[in-house]
Order: structure tokens, then sequence, then C-alpha cells
């Protein structure tokens, strides 16, 4: 049975910093791991144009311990008036990787973003000309279709139409949960691909809500029936080269998780290659293990992968904090609910 696992130094492609005392706290769990991160763009206000990119950029740069290499890799959030040329310099400059599509209401600080895609139209036709990518959280958020209907129905009524309309654009589905989704990436040619998050791998819907709900696993979108998990763990584990994974690790205070009405997001930054290697385990699939968290992003992006390594070992059961303090305030790390055993080094 393998016991250690040496592999590239992974990549987080889809990542949550927030800003401030928050983004302080949770970067260096994310850069003791991963050498790069696609950063997200839904800040208050958010990040819209390459000079917001920059600043933010700047920020993050220097709240990033002294000790630690990280780099992160800026995206926009596209609005109903993202100006195309405004991302062609981004894109120009190697500054800006991706533009992140957020239907409007669909997430956490998603108030910004498109209503009527119609009126993007002519930032995507130049994102196909350069070749960069969009990235898409992919909901629909009419009041009338079930939360848990909101992926598919966006992949049949938004994302297979702005394909169409818009050949040779990039696009990463972020954070699929379905089956339905999971075919979608595998029928699709090498412009599209998908990332996974660690709770979408690990949990389904009644771990969630059985007994009482748990608000450490709410998120957007939100857990699906076992079968989809399955469907998920069945596509990161086969070594599909145009998945990989984005932990959408998205940190909130702990007040506002567990309250009334509480925040979507998972914080996994901590723990996520643990959670990802029994997962990639429990399937028998180690040797895909790297494929998924340290290769296979790359190659999408156009990026070389790292030069560097982190080591995984089995051992002892892991022990990580319950909760971090932010601030004034804590953030709850994610719990899987299951012991984790793989131990991660550089």
């Amino acid at each position: 049975m393998t016991q250690s696992l040496t592999i590239r130094r992974p990549d987080d492609w889809h990542l949550h910093l927030r800003d401030g005392a928050m983004m302080e706290t949770v970067l260096p769990e994310t850069a003791r791991h991963f050498g790069r991160a696609i950063i997200m763009p839904n800040l208050v206000p958010p990040v819209v144009t390459g000079a917001d990119a920059a600043a933010y950029r700047d920020r993050i740069l220097a709240a990033l311990p002294a000790d630690m290499t990280f780099e992160p890799l800026m995206t926009l959030y596209m609005t109903e008036e993202t100006d195309p040329e405004d991302v062609r310099r981004a894109a120009a400059s190697g500054l800006v990787k991706a533009v992140k599509l957020y239907p409007a209401g669909a997430t956490t600080n998603s108030s910004s973003g498109v209503r009527d895609f119609d009126r993007i139209r002519g930032v995507l036709e130049v994102m196909a000309e350069i070749g960069l990518p969009l990235c898409v959280h992919g909901e629909v958020t009419d009041a009338e279709i079930d939360i848990f209907d909101r992926e598919a129905v966006f992949i049949d009524r938004v994302l297979d139409p702005i394909r169409r309309k818009t050949p040779g654009l990039r696009v990463v589905m972020e954070h699929i949960t379905t089956a339905q989704a999971a075919d979608y990436v595998k029928g699709g040619d090498e412009s599209l691909a998908a990332t996974i998050t660690v709770q979408h791998l690990m949990l389904e819907r009644n771990d969630m809500l059985v007994g009482g709900m748990r608000p450490h696993y709410y998120c957007l979108p939100i857990l699906k029936r076992r079968d989809h998990r399955d469907a998920l763990v069945a596509l990161a584990t086969s070594g599909f080269e145009r998945t990989f994974l984005g932990t959408d690790s998205a940190p909130h205070p702990t007040h506002r998780k567990e309250a009334e009405c509480c925040a979507a997001g998972a914080f996994t930054a901590p723990i996520a290659l643990s959670c990802i290697a029994e997962v990639f385990e429990a399937q028998g699939a180690l040797d895909k293990f790297e494929a998924f968290v340290s290769l296979n992003g790359p190659a999408f992006y156009g990026l070389p992968v790292s030069d560097e390594t982190r080591t995984l070992t089995k051992g002892d059961t892991v022990d990580f904090p319950a909760t971090l303090d932010a601030g004034d305030d804590t953030v709850t790390v994610f719990d899987p609910g299951v012991p984790l055993h793989w131990h991660v080094s550089a």
C-alpha cells in the first residue's frame, strides 16, 4: 500500500481570499500547499477593471508572509458594462488570467453580476479572440427553478447557447455539482474544462441536512444527491485531463455561518489536499491524484507546471484547528466528518 506520494506543487483553480484581516488569516493556509491560485473577484466593490485587479494583487502580495511563495492569478468580475478593451489590455499585460461570470444573485457578492447575457457578447468575442478563459458560476437564479436543479438548467439555457454563439471561447465550469455537468464537460471539446471542490467530492446533501442543518456544509452551488457526488468522484479520479481541483475555499466569519440565514461557503484551504487524497485513495486512484491537483489545470490555462514538489505521507489522524482568528472574528475550518490521514509537507 502506498504510504508516501510526492507530486508537483499543486495549484488551486478557484479560491476566495477576501480582503483585510480575513485575507491575512486565510492566505497562508493556501500558500503553505499551493503555488498559485485563481483569485475570485467578488469583493465589495468587485474587481471589475485591470486597475482593480492590479491593486488587489498588490494587497495579496503585501499580506503574504515573507517566508512563503505564492502567485495570485487575477480575474475580472464580469458586469454588463465590462469594457472589452480593458479586458484585452489586462490580459495582454499578463496580470489577468480569466474573467469570472456570476449570474446576478447566484451566490455571495454577486449582485453586480449579469442579467442580460446578450450585453456581454462583445467581451466574450474578445476573450475568444485572445484565448482568455471565462470562469462560470453555472446556476440560473429564476425563483421558480428549484435550487437543486439550477446548475442543470443553466447548462441548457445559458452555457450551451453562449458556447455555440462564441466559437473558440475557452470556458471553465467552476465547482460542478451534478452528473449532468460531468457529462457535459466530458462531451465537450478542448475549449471546455471544469473544476470540482473538496466538499462536492466528499459530501452529499444528506450530510448537510439529516439530523439537523450543518451550516458549515452550506455552499453554492448546494450539495446534491449521492448519485451526483458519485459522478463527480468518478470524473475526478478517472484521469480526465480537462478536470482539475478548484477548492472554492470561501471563508466567512463564524457568526455569519452560524446564523439564521447563513452565508454560503466552506473554508477548506487548510485541509484540502488531505481531503482529496482520501477521496482518491478510496477509489484506488492515487496514480491519478497528481494530474487532478497539479497537472491538468496548468495545461488548460497554458501555464508551466510547478518545478517544486509537495509530499503527502499517510500516518496518524491529521490534527487541524476548529477555528482560526481573523481580526475580531473567527473563521471555522471545514470538517469533512471523517478522519484524515494524509499529511502534507514541502
